[in-house]
């Protein structure tokens, strides 16, 4: 509403704030070519690719609010008394998990090959950490298909806070005498075994072990129904894209979380009432990463002990 524009219709008549806005959702949630949106809506197909833009830049400037890490104890403590009732996961933070954006792009321009992916497709990754009720709380995007999750994760601010102490740093729980747990997230067996990422057993041998990759793959589903929710929803995104600016896609794709954010909060629902299906990445087969710590062994350890005994964890300050 700040900036001054001259967007017409077909009509000659001025598109008001509203039918912009209208437009650019349409271009979003659609993903159909600027072609086909504009002979649809009456506009041209040039005038629906500058508003789109416009929109993604007004979102980028006003509505960073809508993606966060919990900034109060109160909202962290809620996050993590709902990831509890979903599979009984004591102190969980977030549900990490990473998505291919695929795209065509001209094979004969060697420049591409580093987009190329595992699955021989050309794709940007984006990573995203999820709270229970699907929101996005942090989020990386731009980075090769051709790249590991483990790789995206290092390089990602989160990694760097969480291992320097400044983030997951909040209370730990004492799940019985003299084993106590710190916060953490969860993620698939493609990102490294830390002190504040719980991975799964590649194999588990031991009754509670099994347990444990029960409970934490009911949890970590909660990351993949918010990415398949997302693309679904925000089918510009959903693939392939054709000829894509790379430059631009990133911020589109972060914008596409904002909305998906935004989504959520207008609907007020909850785990059990948002889509069941998780294939966000179809035919994209199970990476596996190598890496473990020795603390984060002991934490998996012990949390899995855990859930063969009876007691129940208490809270205290760090």
């Amino acid at each position: 509403m700040a900036r001054q524009s001259n967007f017409t219709g077909s009509n000659g008549k001025p598109l008001s704030v509203t039918d912009q806005v209208a437009v650019a959702l349409r271009r979003l949630s659609s993903g159909e070519s600027l072609s086909n949106i504009g002979d649809l809506l009456g506009i041209n197909q040039s005038t629906v690719s500058q508003i789109t833009w416009r929109f993604v830049e007004a979102m980028e400037e006003r509505g960073l609010h809508h993606l966060c890490w919990p900034s109060t104890e109160a909202e962290m403590e809620e996050i993590k008394s709902n990831f509890e009732k979903i599979c009984g996961l004591p102190n969980c933070c977030g549900s990490i998990d990473t998505t291919h954006i695929v795209m065509t792009l001209p094979t004969v321009d060697h420049s591409n090959d580093v987009w190329i992916d595992r699955e021989k497709n050309r794709s940007m990754l984006l990573q995203a950490i999820v709270d229970p009720d699907m929101r996005l709380r942090d989020v990386i995007v731009g980075y090769p298909g051709s790249l590991s999750d483990a790789i995206v994760l290092q390089n990602s601010s989160f990694y760097k806070l969480s291992e320097e102490g400044k983030r997951l740093n909040g209370k730990k729980i004492e799940l019985q005498e003299g084993m106590e747990l710190g916060e953490y997230i969860i993620g698939d067996s493609g990102f490294p075994l830390l002190s504040w990422l719980l991975t799964p057993y590649q194999n588990a041998l031991s009754d509670h072990q099994a347990e444990f990759n029960k409970r934490h793959s009911a949890t970590q589903v909660v990351a993949q129904i918010a990415l398949a929710r997302l693309k679904e929803m925000w089918r510009i995104i959903h693939g392939p894209m054709w000829l894509p600016d790379k430059s631009r896609l990133p911020r589109i794709i972060f914008v596409c979380c904002l909305l998906h954010n935004i989504v959520i909060d207008m609907e007020h629902k909850g785990v059990d009432e948002l889509p069941s299906s998780h294939q966000h990445d179809t035919d994209y087969r199970q990476q596996i990463c190598e890496t473990v710590n020795k603390t984060g062994i002991a934490v998996r350890d012990n949390l899995s002990l855990f859930f063969s005994g009876k007691s129940s964890p208490s809270t205290h300050s760090s």
